[in-house]
């Protein structure tokens, strides 16, 4: 079979055409934040996909991300694709427009429709639905871009310390250590410094107290969970951030435990709130979907549909491997998942 990969790579060369107004200095020069490229990913990461694909038997096409995978697509359609594409830009529908242009022409792909990609990049929106499914998430506000930020100190919305965080983003972009807030004085400086780099609403939320925690999920009807991780900070910590800071210094910071060692009442309330979030998001043949876990609750934070694939230092793959899956096995169980989900879609239409 043909597959073709979808895909962004990261790139000394930035196309200004993608960004949001307000990003060049006086002087006209472009100063974005270092993250701003964080979700793409190196050449490395692609080819270690594509030659999982080749190992199968398939046909393998590097497509690319917008005009030109539209160009491919049009020129030599695969009659599969492999979706690893996050999107260009700041907007919340980013990750949903390959989806939807594949949907356009027909033509099969792995991963979450349009509509799940795009929800799920809404941290806040996501939050909402899940918790209207019955999950428990931490409390929260938005701030919106062009909020005046002086009254902020007064509201009460949510206690101290709360986490400071852009609204439309993944891969950790935007979480730093220094978004933890630890009173009403520091939150103005500390909402005002993720709008200015990240140009979009900002997500003030409850600081749950408590492990880091992430479920590796494949499949469909219902999906298998690979495994759930607990992030430990190698370093004692009364607020551990997994932050980018973190993440960009794994083996150093932080040591992962797969599978978690909680109690199986414990281990069994994640695996139900994993479910409850991938069914009431809409996601299909993979996510990881993140908790912090306080007091035995698993509290829901965010869904990642398009999970880090890097062969080395992405949490769904660390987590496969601790729980003995190799990476050409995962690879494998997306794709078969995608395969069965859109055989069996072909079926009931032709009924």
């Amino acid at each position: 079979m043909k597959i073709g990969i979808t895909y962004d790579l990261k790139s000394d060369a930035l196309d200004a055409a993608f960004l949001p107004p307000g990003w060049n200095d006086e002087a006209g020069t472009l100063e974005v934040p270092d993250d701003l490229q964080e979700e793409f990913d190196s050449p490395a990461t692609i080819e270690a996909i594509a030659a999982v694909l080749r190992d199968l038997g398939h046909e393998v096409q590097w497509m690319g991300d917008g005009r030109r995978m539209l160009e491919r697509v049009l020129a030599e359609p695969p009659e599969f694709v492999f979706n690893f594409a996050e999107g260009h830009g700041i907007g919340r529908s980013r990750e949903a427009r390959v989806p939807a242009v594949l949907e356009m022409l027909g033509i099969p792909y792995t991963g979450s429709d349009p509509l799940t990609l795009a929800v799920t990049l809404d941290k806040d929106c996501a939050k909402r639905l899940v918790k209207s499914a019955g999950g428990s998430v931490p409390g929260g506000y938005l701030v919106s871009p062009d909020a005046e930020l002086s009254n902020l100190a007064a509201r009460h919305d949510v206690g101290y310390p709360a986490i400071v965080k852009p609204a439309w983003e993944g891969s950790s972009k935007g979480i730093r250590s220094k978004c933890l807030v630890r009173g009403p004085a520091e939150l103005p400086d500390a909402v005002a410094a993720v709008r200015r780099d990240h140009r979009q609403p900002v997500l003030v939320e409850e600081f749950i107290q408590g492990d880091e925690l992430t479920v590796g999920m494949v499949g469909n009807e219902p999906p298998r969970i690979v495994g759930i991780m607990r992030v430990h900070p190698t370093a004692p910590s009364d607020h551990f951030i997994y932050s980018l800071e973190v993440k960009r210094d794994f083996r150093r910071q932080v040591r992962y435990e797969c599978p978690a060692l909680l109690p199986n009442s414990v281990l069994e309330r994640i695996s139900q709130a994993a479910l409850l979030a991938w069914q009431a998001l809409g996601c299909r043949d993979v996510s990881r979907i993140d908790f912090r876990l306080r007091d035995g609750v698993p509290y829901f934070l965010e869904v990642n549909p398009l999970p880090g694939l890097n062969p080395e230092s992405s949490d769904l793959v660390i987590l496969a491997q601790l729980a003995g899956w190799s990476y050409p096995q995962l690879i494998e169980a997306i794709l078969q998942a995608a395969l069965e989900r859109t055989t069996a879609a072909v079926g009931l239409s032709a009924r």
